[in-house]
């Protein structure tokens, strides 16, 4: 069988260092004064380990919010006698201290990207790196070139002045700081370099450069550039104010392979890229295999007409090209930045690669080169992939998803991104797609609209997330984040939601995840608060005067989580549940299928022993008595009301402290009902266990208790034996159907009715098909 998309396993490599890094006092620390971790004397962690355990720590803290981060983890790598650090990506969630931390290591490669807690404390680390730092990235680093005044700002500390660059919040200019002595230097990005930075100045000791990202910074001039004109292969000049002149000294560059001189295309401009200037960066930089102009407006003389360019099929040769210019290329080349341009609708483009937004093709290039440090292209194009999903066909599925998974990962503090993100994910792992998906790629889907969840409250994201939900396997795929996902949902449903999308969504999620589940499993959602946010939502339904969809899967779900879990039920009685079910009764007299949810949950409450007599009161056993008479729902209201009564019966007549209304009438009317049903009726129930019912059969105190159980039992191997005959022949039932069988008390009806059950189960068994059947599992009722 052909392997699912995405199905490859984790390395053992990938594995190993996880797991040291969620059990570091376990493995490779131990645990000092004030709680700090130490590195164990005994270990000694190559650079390949080292780079490993950081890289995937950062990637935790980013994106996985049951990892708890450590105070000190980065001075576990302050010595590099012990350890030993050469290639680090760091994002985000640093502190100047932990920069620091590792100041005395040879790094040959670091990447700090959005590091806004960055002062220019850190720039002093940085400067211990010197020697040894052939790559450096600053990018979105924008206060790293400013002092803090007083104690540095706490990591998540924003103020309006931080999200807007401002100065302000950094307080004074860093102008001790130089690249002097950065003789080994090769790569730098200094992508969102503040305005008040010169960046002429910064990078003039810089004499080896053969790569630089200015994405987005102001610069007065271009001239500086040529001093690398013999040793720059790759520039980036995103978002930079282009005219002709400072175009004309990019192409004096001559060496570079890849050029990017792109720009997001809402930004106001004047610069318009010309056939004039595409040749002659064509002509000039010949060894050009990369280049992206998107974002830019086109003159209408770059392409051929659309009659001479529509001919023949797509070609990436040169001399086919329907764009003029790259008609003079040697070569095609392997990428060609054209998003948000005319020139990605065209025929003949003379690239292996594409970004653009014709087809899906382009769409998923442009995901894929944007995302890390161009949210808002990445925005634009995952949701352009929305509508092919949604509207068309996604024929690159595990791409496709990989892509948004990494995007809503990189930018988990990026609401357009989640929200277009989340919206993808949903037509992505719809009915569809699914059987083309692994379960390692649909729980990396899982966690990540879990994330969503948690860090965004916003309506759009929380609708899309649940919505996204709705297309797993419940309770089964989600159950290795069980706990989790209910928390969240728990908390979308909190009285202070008004939103009624996201609340019936959310019921419905829930009452799901309690369907068929273990009870150590609904027991520990109870104690989340599960019961008192159903009955909260329930009083509410109330207040409004509305029974709808929320108000029935509410009570659904509160059928389901108190099945066999005597906790759950006392917490329904302890939050005025029974208070609520009468009122439900009064306000909505014609909701069958609220009723029978209510009775279904009532019926879980009656199992437990200890609670019934919180049930034998005057109100509720009338209550019990006159629903026998409902025919709402088939006979599912009927058949409730005597499970309940049964179940109080069973206690015997001693408890029986009321005059009215009497056992002997009640008892009357449960035989009268039973009676009156149809045993070949099919049912809106699906038992897991017979255990509540069988409890019921081997006892004479009370034979209605009794005749109701086998009916109960009669009647579910008759409509349907391949499900329940080896469910009561596993449980033992047949053995106590054997007694009934023996006791004089027995009613002669009942009697009649565990016969015919006990030939439906003998039946059972001579069906070779049934030695499998057996073993198969069992839905939890409700």
């Amino acid at each position: 069988m052909a392997a699912k998309a995405g199905d490859n396993p984790d390395s053992l490599m990938t594995l190993t260092t996880v797991f040291c890094l969620r059990n570091l006092r376990k493995t490779m620390c131990y645990e000092g004064p004030r709680s700090k971790l130490f590195l164990r004397s005994d270990i000694f962690l190559p650079s390949e380990i080292c780079d490993k355990l950081v890289n995937t720590y950062m990637e935790l803290m980013h994106t996985d919010s049951n990892f708890e981060p450590e105070m000190n983890f980065f001075q576990l790598f302050s010595d590099p006698r012990s350890t030993r650090l050469t290639r680090v990506q760091l994002k985000e969630d640093l502190l100047d201290r932990d920069l620091e931390a590792i100041r005395k290591q040879d790094l040959i490669e670091l990447h700090l990207i959005y590091c806004h807690s960055l002062s220019s404390r850190s720039l002093k680390a940085l400067s211990s790196f010197r020697e040894t730092l052939v790559s450096l990235s600053l990018f979105g680093c924008n206060n790293i070139f400013y002092k803090k005044g007083g104690a540095p700002l706490a990591c998540n500390e924003d103020t309006d002045d931080e999200e807007d660059g401002g100065p302000t919040s950094r307080q004074a200019l860093e102008t001790d700081f130089s690249f002097e002595g950065f003789n080994r230097l090769r790569i730098l990005n200094l992508g969102g370099l503040p305005s008040d930075v010169d960046a002429e100045a910064l990078l003039k000791p810089l004499k080896s450069l053969t790569s630089l990202d200015l994405s987005s910074v102001h610069l007065l001039g271009m001239a500086f550039l040529t001093q690398w004109k013999d040793r720059l292969t790759s520039l980036v000049l995103y978002n930079v104010d282009l005219s002709e002149e400072l175009v004309g000294t990019v192409v004096e560059l001559v060496n570079l392979r890849h050029l990017d001189i792109s720009r997001e295309g809402r930004r106001p401009t004047k610069f318009k890229m010309s056939r004039k200037i595409l040749t002659a960066i064509v002509q000039r930089l010949v060894h050009l295999v990369s280049l992206d102009i998107s974002g830019h407006i086109m003159m209408d003389n770059c392409t051929v007409p659309h009659f001479e360019e529509a001919m023949g099929r797509p070609s990436i040769e040169p001399c086919k090209s329907s764009i003029y210019p790259f008609q003079e290329l040697k070569r095609p080349l392997q990428f060609l930045g054209l998003y948000d341009t005319t020139l990605c609708n065209v025929t003949h483009i003379p690239a292996y690669k594409v970004t653009g937004s014709k087809n899906e093709d382009q769409v998923l290039n442009a995901i894929e080169a944007y995302t890390e440090f161009r949210p808002e292209l990445a925005h634009r194009a995952i949701n352009q992939l929305f509508d092919i999903a949604r509207i068309q066909h996604c024929s690159q599925l595990l791409r496709a998803l990989q892509l948004v998974i990494a995007a809503l990962k990189c930018h988990k503090y990026d609401k357009s991104i989640q929200v277009t993100g989340s919206a993808a994910l949903f037509y992505l792992t719809n009915t569809e797609y699914r059987n083309d998906q692994s379960v390692k790629l649909r729980r990396e889907v899982i966690q990540v609209v879990l994330n969503g969840m948690e860090h965004y409250q916003e309506v759009t994201v929380q609708r899309n997330c649940c919505l996204t939900l709705c297309n797993f396997s419940i309770p089964e795929e989600l159950e290795f984040q069980y706990s989790r996902v209910n928390h969240l949902l728990l908390k979308i449903l909190s009285p202070v939601r008004q939103d009624e999308s996201i609340q019936r969504i959310a019921v419905h999620l829930c009452n799901a995840l309690v369907c068929q589940v273990d009870n150590h499993h609904k027991e520990a959602v109870g104690k989340m608060g599960f019961v008192k946010t159903m009955l909260n939502l329930i009083q509410k339904k109330l207040q409004e005067k509305m029974c709808d969809q929320v108000m029935e899967f509410s009570w659904s779900a509160l059928w389901n989580i108190t099945d066999e879990t005597p906790d759950n039920c006392q917490m329904f009685l302890n939050c005025r549940g029974m208070s609520l079910f009468l009122d439900c009764l009064q306000e909505f007299p014609d909701k069958q299928e609220l009723h029978r949810n209510m009775l279904g949950l009532l019926g879980n409450v009656a199992e437990v022993k200890a609670l019934r007599p919180q049930l034998l009161t005057p109100q509720f056993i009338t209550v019990f008595s006159t629903l026998l008479d409902s025919k709402a729902d088939g006979i599912e209201v009927s058949y409730n009301a005597c499970g309940v009564l049964s179940h109080i019966m069973f206690d015997g007549p001693e408890v029986w402290m009321m005059e009215e209304p009497r056992r002997e009438v009640v008892m009357e009317k449960m035989w009268k009902a039973i009676q009156s049903w149809d045993v070949n009726s099919h049912r809106n129930i699906n038992y897991r266990s017979f255990e509540p019912i069988l409890r019921l059969l081997p006892q004479s105190i009370s034979p209605v208790s009794q005749h109701w159980a086998t009916w109960a039992l009669y009647n579910l191997v008759s409509v349907y034996p391949k499900k329940y005959c080896p469910l009561l022949i596993k449980e033992c039932g047949v053995n106590l159907l054997d007694i009934v069988l023996e006791m004089e008390s027995a009613h002669p009806e009942t009697k009649e009715m565990a016969r015919k059950v006990l030939e439906h189960c003998e039946n059972s068994i001579d069906d070779p098909m049934e030695e499998y059947l057996q073993d198969v599992s069992y839905e939890q009722r409700g």
